[in-house]
């Protein structure tokens, strides 16, 4: 095996030129690494004679790699944490090694399913810390440049193709109306579009699933009014004749409230799958396989109490 020029090469350039190619800024690719702007200079500048190539070259957006800092960069995603296992052993203890996990979460997420990791997990890892982060436009790119360990959404049909995903649980629709409506128990499609409803803005202004499911059949409902949350629908309702279309398990908590009452949606609602979805370069990668396994056994929990 000819190993002549790894020998004489520097293997932390290469998490350098990691950091750089995906930030494209030197400043923030610092901040990211813990070094001084000076020392990032100084590693491209050794990069650079390394591979005999510019790699990176200053465009008005910011950095831009080259055709052959593309290469590198495609095959340091994979080769990284392959490396970094090897080097850190093959197994992952939540109670002797700390790290810190970041996973974005919608609103019905961080509502059904942090408690659960709460009570369940956190006690026996000691060493580690979950960090949830709001699901929004930037997460897909997160997930793409290392800054998020793991989504959690529903299975909307926007997830890229390129990421690899795992069913958690699955769930239905409710609607949640104040107390003093006059709604039936039970909507047929007629009586959920004649009315007036709180829109839950997840992801390019729709509620995905409920609005693509209506646009199918040719229907749009009428929301005078949106917001970020499916908590905050909620709390929309009361006083109003607004509907809160929302997930069966967060209506649940309201089940008991004097406030409300919960209906039926019509059939084309339908349900839906809760996904756990991630880069396929972390698939082997002990910790991250700790953390998916973990939050698999929490959407087995769910499941098994509903």
């Amino acid at each position: 095996m000819r190993i002549t020029h790894l020998r004489q090469a520097d293997l932390n350039l290469l998490v350098v030129f990691t950091a750089l190619a995906e930030e494209r800024n030197v400043t923030r690719a610092a901040s990211r690494l813990l070094l001084s702007q000076p020392a990032v200079s100084r590693a491209l500048q050794r990069l650079r004679e390394m591979f005999h190539d510019d790699l990176l070259i200053r465009a008005p957006t910011g950095y831009e790699p080259t055709p052959k800092g593309k290469r590198l960069l495609q095959e340091l995603s994979t080769m990284l944490p392959r490396l970094d296992r090897l080097l850190s052993g093959e197994d992952f203890d939540p109670q002797a090694e700390e790290t810190t996990f970041r996973v974005a979460v919608t609103d019905h997420a961080s509502h059904v399913l942090c408690p659960l990791i709460c009570r369940m997990v956190l006690p026996g890892a000691s060493r580690v810390s979950i960090e949830f982060v709001s699901f929004g436009d930037h997460t897909f790119d997160a997930i793409e440049k290392g800054r998020l360990d793991l989504m959690l959404n529903a299975d909307d049909g926007y997830l890229p193709p390129r990421f690899a995903s795992e069913m958690i649980f699955d769930d239905s629709y409710s609607c949640v109306a104040a107390k003093s409506t006059k709604h039936p128990k039970v909507l047929t499609l007629k009586q959920y579009l004649a009315a007036e409803h709180v829109g839950v803005g997840i992801w390019n202004e729709l509620q995905t699933l409920p609005d693509k499911r209506l646009a199918g059949i040719g229907a749009k409902r009428r929301c005078p009014i949106w917001v970020p949350y499916f908590t905050a629908a909620v709390r929309c309702v009361p006083g109003t004749n607004l509907l809160a279309t929302v997930p069966t398990r967060i209506a649940r908590f309201e089940s008991n409230s004097a406030a409300f009452r919960i209906l039926k949606p019509p059939e084309v609602l339908g349900g839906f799958k809760y996904l756990m979805a991630w880069h396929p370069r972390m698939n082997t990668d002990a910790a991250h396989l700790w953390l998916r396994r973990t939050i698999r056994e929490t959407g087995k929990a769910l499941s098994s109490a509903s």
